[in-house]
């Protein structure tokens, strides 16, 4: 791809780094940003910038936060009974879009993924459990980690680590097809899978016929 702009060239090349956007769909976005007005542009480079430099992580679930905890965390009407664990934020938003959970979450950072050299030092799991044992009372942890051997290995840990607490540990039920990302489901079966949820127990037994 030729450019007669050194500028252009760079603009493209910068947001050709985003995932999933090839030099075409870049030149697009450049192009469109040329012909918005030079306030407009300020406004979209600006908010950009202070999202990347104010952006914080809640010190209780590790979601996005504009403060030290997150909105959902000091929400006194979210349901503090229950604490969904998922792998990224981008599972929160997909689930909060449902509508169907009101309760409280807690990020992972990831899966357990040994041949990523992803192991539990590198997880929010430690805390997960410091979290369980400071409520001071019977909590429901709800897995909802996508249905890969990795996310099933995950859950399967963090089971193990938690079963000296009083937790009651649930998962999703199987509304998603194994092997898919969570963040990819359609809301109805996401909100399906959440209210259908199966106690740990169940879903080992399940998954072991």
């Amino acid at each position: 791809m030729i450019f007669s702009s050194k500028l252009v060239e760079d603009a493209v090349r910068e947001f050709s780094r985003l995932p999933g956007i090839g030099k075409k769909t870049a030149l697009r976005m450049v192009l469109q940003l040329l012909r918005m007005h030079e306030s407009e542009v300020d406004e979209f480079t600006g908010a950009v910038s202070r999202m990347r430099h104010g952006i914080r992580f809640c010190k209780e679930c590790h979601n996005v936060s504009d403060s030290e905890v997150c909105g959902i965390c000091v929400n006194p009407g979210r349901n503090r009974g229950q604490i969904c664990v998922v792998e990224t934020i981008r599972d929160v938003i997909a689930i909060e879009s449902t509508q169907q959970y009101s309760g409280l979450y807690h990020v992972l950072g990831g899966i357990l993924s040994p041949i990523d050299g992803i192991g539990p030092e590198q997880l929010q799991i430690g805390s997960l459990r410091e979290r369980v044992k400071s409520t001071g009372g019977a909590v429901e942890v709800i897995m909802a980690l996508s249905p890969t051997i990795e996310g099933d290995t995950t859950v399967y840990y963090i089971a193990r680590q938690l079963k000296d607490l009083p937790a009651t540990i649930t998962t999703i039920a199987r509304g998603i097809s194994f092997g898919g990302e969570l963040e990819y489901a359609d809301e109805m079966t996401l909100a399906r899978s959440i209210a259908k949820r199966l106690p740990i127990e169940n879903y080992v037994t399940i998954q072991g016929t």
